[in-house]
């Protein structure tokens, strides 16, 4: 599947989310707190083909997420991706440090989830801000965000990863993090 999305940083969610339900978007699920690590071997292969493999944990729901490197484009983040819900976790980990990965970056968000059509948004609290984050057709993208009144300016390119060490809430390594940095300094990141 080719995920095609932007990311906007927004000083506060709550006029947003009234605003996108005006806008005739659906509640697809209320605010909820997800737990995201990266895994990548030692040597940080994945990260050096600008790859990526993330398992998200949502209450007891753990989902398995690889991304591709991402494609050209001036505007938005695309890539390839694939996604797959896990019926247990702590398993994975296990299968995961087995095969030689090891976690290389985590991250904690809240997440609401609307839908628009096709459209899918998200409304994210993280450390490093609040984000809207649209995802689905471009062109979709662009009517929505042109409804909304968010200029292209705004709109960002970067992942989680990228935006939390931009903000500082990373370590000092490439693939830190705020909660457990557990590669050296040869170690990358990209999700």
């Amino acid at each position: 599947m080719l995920e095609i999305e932007i990311k906007v940083r927004v000083p506060d969610l709550k006029p947003v989310h009234a605003r996108l339900l005006e806008l005739g978007a659906v509640l697809i699920r209320a605010r909820y707190h997800e737990t995201n690590t990266l895994y990548d071997f030692r040597d940080g292969a994945l990260y050096g083909k600008q790859q990526a493999l993330r398992l998200r944990t949502i209450g007891r729901k753990a989902y398995l997420t690889f991304k591709g490197m991402p494609q050209k484009s001036r505007r938005f983040k695309v890539r390839e991706e694939f996604e797959t819900e896990v019926n247990n976790g702590r398993h994975l980990q296990l299968t995961l440090k087995a095969l030689g990965l090891v976690p290389v970056f985590s991250y904690e968000k809240r997440r609401t989830v609307l839908k628009k059509g096709p459209l899918k948004i998200c409304l994210d609290e993280t450390a490093a801000g609040c984000f809207i984050e649209f995802e689905g057709d471009r062109e979709k993208i662009v009517r929505f965000a042109k409804l909304l009144k968010i200029p292209r300016s705004d709109w960002i390119k970067l992942d989680y990863v990228q935006l939390l060490k931009k903000a500082g809430k990373g370590g000092g390594s490439p693939y830190s993090s705020s909660l457990s940095p557990t590669m050296g300094s040869s170690g990358k990141s990209s999700s």
